[in-house]
């Protein structure tokens, strides 16, 4: 083979590796669609909120493409989504989303449900420079890591439980409080603990008890104890769900009267169905609730997405789905801003994101944190042993009256 030959073969192979590359990103954009990829638990210990994720992209993409879809140069384009089942494995997210960029030829990136798979994905989007919107990973590393191509929708893990020291200084007349806190030594608990550390800092309270709680999450009747002591004006516990049951069972049964009870992962449907009326009053974190007054043009309000959400999959959405439906909502409007497919520009355009939807009000820091929509605190109510959530904070978007002090135990019927 001759060095002419040897040139052409290698000029014929450049321009077909180039075209083949122009091809497979043109396609997920050209014509009709603008395509997206996800990695999603459809399998593994992920599962039941991957789907709700799944769920809420798909109910997201439906609406959009119902009202005209996204405007981009003049033309109209459809939403649709390349999804995996990561099998609720960090290892196979990543490799998952080194297929859907590189085999798929995705440009666009949602994410998967949980922080520890999007800590998996981020480091590969950052590296291919694909803009990818979550709405699914909380913790607070996430943002620290300067990304410049992750935007994530939900408040961080450090924001959970601020609001619930916000709330108990604001009804001790704007005056610092005593706070007593319980832990898990996961990644999001600790994310949790940094946050209320902050709140105590910035409102001059002062942390009496600061202690973990035990690994298998069954026992915490020595911090209790304390709590009995040293008599703290809030009680802060973040153990998951399993925590919040141990929780709510010991301070039943040692009698454990406090003012206030602020706690991650306590839906009040699986609280008062192990522990009924005594799950009473329990303030619980979340990152959404459908009586917020907040509003957007595709799904209205968050009580009508909850009707809509129901029609289509037959129960009422959780927070997840609600936030995956907002990601949807963001690249939208960053899309129509960029008015363009570029990968950097449309990144550009997620950075000066300024928005209210259904779901809350979403603008991105520089860590791609969303800084504009506060956690939401809920109170327990019960009528008999069915007990319900009643958001109570912020006050600026509270639905029900906000029970407090908590009654003692003496007085409870």
């Amino acid at each position: 083979m001759n060095k002419l030959t040897k040139l052409f073969i290698t000029f014929i192979s450049a321009i077909t590796l180039m075209l083949s590359s122009m091809s497979s990103s043109f396609a997920k954009v050209d014509g009709e669609y603008i395509v997206l990829g996800a990695a999603i638990s459809l399998t593994g210990k992920y599962s039941s909120n991957g789907v709700h994720t799944q769920n809420g992209y798909n109910l997201a993409v439906e609406r959009i493409n119902k009202m005209g879809g996204v405007e981009v140069q003049g033309k109209k384009y459809k939403f649709e989504i390349i999804y995996y089942d990561d099998e609720s494995n960090p290892k196979r997210a990543a490799q998952l989303a080194e297929r859907l960029i590189n085999q798929d030829g995705v440009k666009y990136m949602l994410g998967p449900y949980s922080s520890g798979l999007t800590k998996a994905i981020a480091p590969v989007t950052e590296k291919y420079k694909i803009p990818m919107v979550e709405a699914n990973g909380a913790s607070r590393s996430l943002f620290t890591k300067g990304y410049k191509y992750l935007f994530a929708v939900l408040s961080p893990a450090n924001q959970y439980l601020e609001v619930a020291i916000d709330l108990a200084v604001e009804k001790n007349g704007g005056k610092p409080v005593r706070i007593a806190q319980a832990f898990e030594q996961d990644a999001f608990s600790q994310d949790v603990r940094l946050g209320i550390l902050d709140a105590a800092k910035r409102t001059g309270s002062e942390i009496i008890i600061d202690d973990k709680l035990p690994k298998e999450l069954n026992d915490m009747a020595a911090t209790l104890a304390k709590v009995k002591a040293t008599k703290p004006d809030v009680l802060v516990v973040s153990g998951h769900t399993k925590g919040a049951l141990t929780a709510i069972r010991q301070i039943a049964e040692m009698k454990v009267d406090v003012p206030m009870l602020a706690m991650t992962h306590c839906d009040a449907a699986k609280l008062s169905k192990q522990h009924g009326k005594k799950s009473e009053y329990a303030l619980c974190a979340s990152q959404w609730h459908k009586n917020l007054s907040y509003k957007d043009s595709f799904f209205g309000t968050g009580k009508k997405y909850d009707k809509d959400f129901k029609k289509e999959f037959g129960y009422a959405p959780p927070y997840q789905s609600a936030e995956s439906s907002a990601a949807l909502l963001v690249f939208k409007d960053a899309f129509e801003r960029a008015n363009s497919f570029d990968g950097d520009k449309v990144r550009d355009a997620l950075k000066t994101t300024e928005m209210q939807t259904f779901y809350g009000n979403i603008k991105f820091g520089p860590g791609g944190q969303n800084t504009a929509k506060p956690m939401i605190l809920f109170q327990v109510r019960c009528k008999g042993d069915t007990c319900e959530n009643k958001v109570v904070a912020p006050t600026k978007w509270a639905s029900d009256k906000f029970y407090h002090p908590i009654p003692k135990w003496s007085e409870r019927s």
